[in-house]
């Protein structure tokens, strides 16, 4: 998962592919029911990259297919470059690569804008349920699970403490990219795209 981190946003996919594969979910450090390291401060898409494989080691999967929604396509896309031999494949959907948009700070000023009037007005947990209705659609945090939204609430620190501003502008160059042995699907979907148009331009590079 990308910004909020928390695996449970995949159990409906898990349930569905569980006859058929191995699915595994995970809640990225600081989110869900993962702790907070002492002293964590901030983070990279290298060291959420260095997570997801010393979580496969130790599971001892194999190499493994994964799926990255919003930063965690960022993350997956780290992952393929820095652990090739951990990836099958990947799929990134809706991957926040604004390191292809022509002005970032244009992009990215709606939803700091929105964030910083949330967290003046009620906190991070005010912050995170106005950020997702931002890149969900107003009904999307409604839709989310009673136990979910808890989660999101109480780990709304490690989003805009830790999180954002880390790793929006990553982008291996072009030699890293064509190096790349497994094969990699970029989806964006219809109804973000008409929420969030700035991922059509990333889709068209």
């Amino acid at each position: 998962m990308g910004a909020t981190g928390d695996g449970g946003h995949f159990d409906a996919f898990a349930r569905v592919l569980a006859d058929e594969f191995m699915v595994i979910t995970y809640d990225r450090r600081g989110n869900g029911r993962s702790p907070v390291p002492a002293g964590w401060r901030t983070t990279s898409p290298e060291e959420q990259a260095d997570d997801a494989a010393g979580l496969l080691q130790v599971l001892g999967t194999g190499p493994v297919a994964i799926f990255g929604t919003s930063a965690g396509g960022n993350f997956a896309l780290c992952l393929l470059v820095r652990h090739p031999g951990w990836v099958r494949g990947a799929i990134l959907h809706d991957p926040g690569l604004y390191g292809l948009v022509d002005d970032f700070d244009v992009v990215r000023a709606p939803v700091r804008a929105l964030v910083q009037e949330a967290i003046e007005a009620g906190g991070p947990p005010l912050a995170v349920e106005r950020f997702w209705a931002y890149v969900a659609g107003e009904a999307g945090w409604n839709r989310l699970a009673p136990e979910l939204r808890t989660r999101l609430r109480a780990a709304a620190g490690t989003l805009f403490g830790v999180e954002l501003g880390t790793y929006e502008l990553y982008m291996p160059d072009d030699q890293t990219l064509t190096a790349l042995a497994a094969p990699v699907h970029l989806v964006v979907s219809e109804e973000s795209e008409d929420r969030l148009p700035f991922l059509a331009e990333i889709a068209g590079r």
